[in-house]
């Protein structure tokens, strides 16, 4: 391995981390403005500081999983994510026979139908 090889490796090792704190940091800043400027007079309140946004920030990860599907930098080892979903039922519908399909549209229609009601 190259020495410009191994430098491009460990600046991506730095660069990235670097990123996802920077984001962290931002968004709790916003989330500290939407709070302080709607919530107080909305349902009464207190405004909240800086910190205790960026906690509660943490805290809605915690119990509600990533910012977006597939983690931080990408997808979750093995799939995940709409294409991966998306590859799964095309397959699926693929090898299906032309009853089997017929059936699985109908419990879409009714599953969509019921869903909608």
């Amino acid at each position: 391995m190259s020495r410009k090889h191994r430098f491009k490796k460990r600046g991506r090792f730095i660069f990235f981390p670097l990123i996802a704190l920077t984001f962290l940091l931002l968004m709790g800043a916003v989330v500290m403005l939407l709070w302080n400027a709607i919530l107080p007079d909305l349902v009464a309140v207190n405004p909240i500081t800086y910190w205790q946004a960026v906690g509660l920030l943490l805290l809605c990860r915690i119990l509600f999983g990533n910012f977006r599907k597939g983690g931080p930098f990408g997808p979750p080892p093995g799939g995940g994510g709409s294409h991966s979903r998306r590859n799964y039922w095309r397959e699926k519908w693929s090898s299906m026979s032309p009853e089997e399909r017929a059936e699985m549209k109908e419990k879409w229609k009714r599953w969509r139908d019921k869903r909608c009601e």
